[in-house]
C-alpha cells in the first residue's frame, strides 16, 4: 500500500480529496464497525409506525451507499403508512451475508448469487432492480498496460471485491476459465473488500487487472474523472441477471405489496428518475424467485469448472 501510495504521489495526481478517498477504500484502514451500519433519518419514527431496515450489499464504500440510498428511503417513508424504514451498510460481503443468513433485516437489495442464498433464509424476491444486460463483469486495466489478451494475465495480480461478487470476482473468473486460465494457480487472486479499492488497485498498479462491474466504474468515472483518465475497460463478461429487491417471509404481505409497487412506478416521474439516478439504477422491474433460478445453474457450473464460491 505504501508504494501505491509513493506511485500515486510522484506522478502529481494526488489530492486532498484522493488521499483520504485511497484511506478510505482499501485495506487495512479505518473501516465502520461490524452491526448495521451507518443509519440516518429526517426525523424521529413515530411511536406507532413498526421500523423496517434495508440492507444493500456494498455496492458502495458504506458513507456512499447510504447518500446513494438515502433518498429512495425517504420516498419510501413519505407514501407508506403505518412503518419506517432505515438503510443498513455493511462494511464488506462478508458482513452483509452474515445479515440475511441471521434474518436480521426485513428488506435486502443482494446480487444474484446472494439472492439464491437468501432464499434459502426465508427471503422472496419482489423486484429485480436495473436492467439485465448492465449486469455484467469489466476488466479495468491503466490505458499503459501491456495486456492484450486474458492469456496475458498469467503470474498476474488481479483484484475484486470478494470472492462472492456475481458479476466482479464470479463471472470474471468464469470468463477466464473460458480463455484458458486457471484461476487457482495461474493468477493471483486478491478479495480486497470494496468495488471502489478494486478499481483503486488498478490505478495504483496494485493490482495488473481491477475487476468491477458497470454501475461502480461509472460512478468512479463521474466522481474522480483524473484517475479514471488514466484506466480503461479491456475485457467485459457476458450479461446475467441483475440484483434483487427481497422481503423476508414474516413482512406483512400488504406491506409487501406496497413496496413492490412504489418500486415498480419509480421511473414514471421525474423525482423517482432522480431517486433511480442517485443509485445508478435505471429502474425497477417486477421479478420472482423463480427468475434467479438460472443463477443456480451458473453457479453450478462455476463450481463444477472453477472453485467453490465459499472456498477462494
Amino acid at each position: 500500500m505504501h508504494a501505491g501510495r509513493s506511485d500515486l504521489a510522484a506522478r502529481g495526481t494526488a489530492t486532498g480529496l484522493t488521499v483520504l478517498w485511497v484511506v478510505g477504500v482499501l485495506w487495512g484502514c479505518s473501516r465502520p464497525p461490524e452491526g448495521q451500519g451507518p443509519q440516518f433519518a429526517d426525523h424521529p419514527a413515530h411511536q406507532q409506525a413498526a421500523e423496517y431496515h434495508l440492507a444493500v450489499h456494498p455496492l458502495h464504500n458504506p458513507v456512499k451507499l447510504i447518500q446513494a440510498y438515502q433518498p429512495l428511503i425517504e420516498y419510501l417513508n413519505a407514501r407508506v403508512d403505518g412503518a419506517r424504514f432505515n438503510v443498513e451498510a455493511s462494511r464488506d460481503y462478508a458482513a452483509f451475508e452474515a445479515k440475511y443468513r441471521a434474518r436480521k433485516t426485513a428488506f435486502l437489495l443482494p446480487n444474484p448469487w446472494q439472492t439464491v442464498e437468501a432464499i434459502g433464509h426465508g427471503y422472496h424476491v419482489i423486484a429485480m432492480a436495473g436492467d439485465a444486460d448492465d449486469f455484467r463483469g469489466v476488466f479495468v486495466v491503466r490505458r499503459d498496460s501491456a495486456l492484450q489478451r486474458p492469456q496475458d494475465l498469467r503470474g498476474k495480480r488481479v483484484s475484486y471485491p470478494s470472492p462472492t461478487a456475481l458479476a466482479a470476482c464470479i463471472m470474471p473468473q468464469q470468463f477466464l476459465h473460458a480463455h484458458g486460465i486457471d484461476v487457482n494457480r495461474d493468477i493471483v487472486n486478491a478479495y480486497v473488500g470494496s468495488q471502489e479499492s478494486s478499481i483503486m488497485n488498478a490505478f495504483l498498479r496494485l493490482s495488473d487487472a481491477g475487476v468491477t462491474w458497470p454501475p461502480p466504474w461509472r460512478a468512479f468515472q463521474r466522481e474522480h474523472p483524473q484517475e479514471a483518465s488514466e484506466l480503461k475497460v479491456i475485457w467485459q463478461t457476458d450479461p446475467l441477471i441483475n440484483n434483487s429487491v427481497m422481503v423476508r417471509d414474516d413482512v406483512p404481505p400488504a406491506l409487501s405489496a406496497r413496496v413492490r409497487q412504489l418500486l415498480l412506478e419509480l421511473d414514471r416521474s421525474p423525482d423517482g428518475r432522480r431517486i433511480l439516478d442517485a443509485m445508478e439504477t435505471a429502474r425497477f422491474t417486477a421479478a420472482e424467485d423463480d427468475d434467479y433460478g438460472v443463477v443456480r445453474r451458473y453457479v453450478d457450473r462455476f463450481e463444477h469448472d472453477v472453485r467453490p464460491i465459499d472456498a477462494p
